[in-house]
Order: structure tokens, then sequence, then C-alpha cells
């Protein structure tokens, strides 16, 4: 059951009950960076603009208008969720995002809910659109079982164009557990949740298309299309916007670097206590840490046109006269398939003697449990 959050209490207690932004030390990362300079493209149920927390955090102008039917007109209240976990000032007692200096660019997309099925945009429609941008990163907190071939292509030209795309992994891994898309199409990171302990959430649907763990249980949402007051609850949609909100600081710090370097480093200093080479299940290659990078001046981002996800995405070339550096066993599972790596890929050692996992190597056990896949139609959940 979720709790609710509504005015006057709203202001002086919502900030506070976002626990991640102290576990990640956002403070200290906002001394750094706040995500200026960066647009993101929300693609979801739509971006109310006028919530105390998003007033002039919204470029609805930017929002092409091929793509822009309902952009602004959000019918659930889930997108604009996504938009202030990312971008959200926090004022008036709203959301803060992990990314208060970043920018949100809106868009409603045809999940199979929308109340104008004919004239929302497909999701096709909407990443062809937000890939012609000057968005950066493209979050998609919604998923569904079916794999199309048009949208890997407008995924795959969405990358062609520099954008780092992220999607949700799921919330039903306690029923049938199979990741759906956009999260198992190559070339989108997909995100599972995990609470303050780094624990992946029972529902959390895992497999080969999980990449990367983020804060999801326990976080607040708008509870409806109202938007008189928050609700608390938990979910991969959560973690996919803050994987967002977090590759958006690292940007604006490093305004040079390409989606794949921004990418490389928030794998290569993700908490984790197995090789980065047999990514887990459930938490992929770890849990999200963007102050590591931030902190670290001199860290190498890598070439900038190597995928990190290159073995997934099938785009890794090896001469057929070479031999692996990994052997087949434990190269990480295609993007799509169910995945080989077992629970041992999901805890994290101690190597610092801090038990934030979060902000440093500590040590944090991941419960695992089996189970869990999508609804038939296309879903988005609350957070």
């Amino acid at each position: 059951m979720s709790s609710a959050l509504a005015p006057p209490a709203m202001a002086a207690d919502a900030e506070s009950q976002e626990w991640y932004l102290t576990l990640m030390k956002a403070d200290d990362m906002w001394k750094v960076s706040d995500g200026s300079g960066i647009k993101v493209a929300v693609l979801d149920s739509g971006v109310n603009p006028n919530t105390s927390s998003l007033k002039g955090q919204v470029l609805a102008d930017e929002t092409p208008k091929s793509a822009s039917f309902g952009a602004t007109d959000d019918f659930d209240g889930h997108g604009t969720s996504m938009a202030e976990m990312i971008a959200g000032t926090g004022n008036g007692g709203g959301i803060k995002g992990l990314a208060p200096g970043a920018k949100i660019v809106p868009y409603q997309v045809n999940l199979g809910d929308s109340p104008d099925q004919k004239r929302t945009p497909t999701v096709v429609e909407a990443l062809k659109a937000a890939a012609d941008s000057d968005a950066r990163i493209i979050n998609m907190s919604f998923s569904g079982p079916y794999r199309f071939k048009d949208e890997q292509a407008a995924v795959n030209y969405a990358f062609a164009k520099g954008k780092l795309l992220f999607a949700s992994t799921g919330n039903d891994a306690e029923s049938k557990n199979s990741i759906g898309y956009p999260a198992s199409y190559d070339r989108v990171v997909g995100v599972a949740a995990a609470d303050e302990s780094g624990t992946v959430g029972k529902f959390s649907e895992h497999g080969g298309s999980v990449d990367l763990a983020a804060p999801g249980l326990d976080v607040l949402h708008w509870c409806d299309a109202k938007f008189t007051k928050y609700c608390t609850t938990g979910g991969t949609s959560a973690s996919t916007a803050i994987a967002s909100a977090s590759a958006a600081l690292i940007w604006s710090a490093h305004p040079g670097w390409t989606a794949n370097q921004v990418l490389r480093t928030l794998i290569d200093t993700a908490g984790r206590d197995w090789p980065k080479d047999e990514p887990s299940n459930y938490l992929g290659y770890g849990l999200i840490r963007p102050r590591l990078v931030l902190a670290d001046s001199k860290i190498d981002p890598g070439a900038a046109g190597a995928d990190p996800l290159a073995l997934e995405n099938g785009t890794a070339a090896t001469p057929a006269s070479a031999t692996p550096s990994v052997p087949a066993s434990s190269q990480p599972p295609a993007k799509g398939s169910s995945g080989a790596t077992s629970a041992a890929g999901s805890s994290a050692s101690d190597s610092g003697g801090n038990s934030q996992l979060w902000v440093v190597l500590g040590a944090v056990g991941v419960v695992v449990v089996g189970g869990g896949a999508f609804a038939a139609l296309r879903a988005r959940r609350a957070t």
C-alpha cells in the first residue's frame, strides 16, 4: 500500500523522502555538476510543465511538431513524475531531481492507454523526433512484450545520432520473468530497481537485458493526473529516470564526451563484486554511482566510438584467428535473452569499509527472487 503526501506536508517532506539524494551524496555532486546544458527527452504519458518543481524546466517548444500532440498534457501523472525525478527543482515542496539543472523535452507516446489513440505519437515517431532534436538522453520508463522491427530501427537511428537511451526492465518478476521492449532492444540501456541497501526489488525483471541498477524503491511520484499529492511506491520506471539523471550530471561536466563515453564511465564505476565481463542478471554491471565519475577529474572515458555494450549489442568484432580474452561461458548474454549468469553476480564486496554501496564500494547482499514478466499489453507502471 502506498502512502500519500499532500500539501502542506508536501512542502516540508518531499525532498526529505528522497532517500537516494542523500545516499548518492547529491549535494556533493551538485558542487561539480547539476546537469546544466543537458536536455532529456521523456517519452511517456506527457509532462505537466506547471507543477511547482517543473516550472521553467520543460522545453515544450523543442518537441518537434511531428510528435508534439499531448506532450504537455499528462493524462495520468507518470511522465511528470519521471521528469521531476530527473530535473525537478524541488520548488514549492515538489520532488527535487537528481539533475536539477537539466531540462526536459516532453513527449506523449501511444502505449495503448493514451486518451487519443489516433493522434498520439507512436514510440517510433517519438524516437525519431527525439533523435533529431538537441536532447542527448532519451528516457523510456515503459515496456511491453513485443519486439517491432521499426522500433529497433528507430532506436538504431537515435543511437547513430549520438543519443543515450535508457529504458525500464519491468516490474513483474514475481509472476513471469521476461524483460520486454524497449529495454531488450540493442543499444538501449536496461535499468533494474534497487533499494537503499542495494538490494534488487523483488518485482524488478532480471535477465540478459539488465545493464545497470539504480534507486527505484520507496520513491515519490504523483498519485494521479490531478497533481494534488505524491504517493510512495517503487518500480523500474523510477530507476530509469535516476539513471538518465545520472548520465545528465556526467555529460554536463564533460560536454565533449560521446554517449558511449558517458555510459562507459557509469559502467566502470558501478558498484559490484563480480568481474565486469560477467554482468549479473539482476544488477547488470552494477549499481550506478555517478559521484565517482564526477570526483575523478582524470577518469578515462575510453574511445569515443567504442560501444561499451558491444557484446550485448552484437557489435563486438573478434577476428576469426584471435583467441577471445573472455571464455564464451562468461560473455554477457545477448540483449533479449534470459541470460546465463546467476545470483553469483548480485552482491558487492567490501573493499572500502563503507556499507553505502551507492557512494563507495561496500558490502551489500542482494536478494534474488525468481519469476516475473509483463502483461500482454505494453504497460507503464507507477514509477
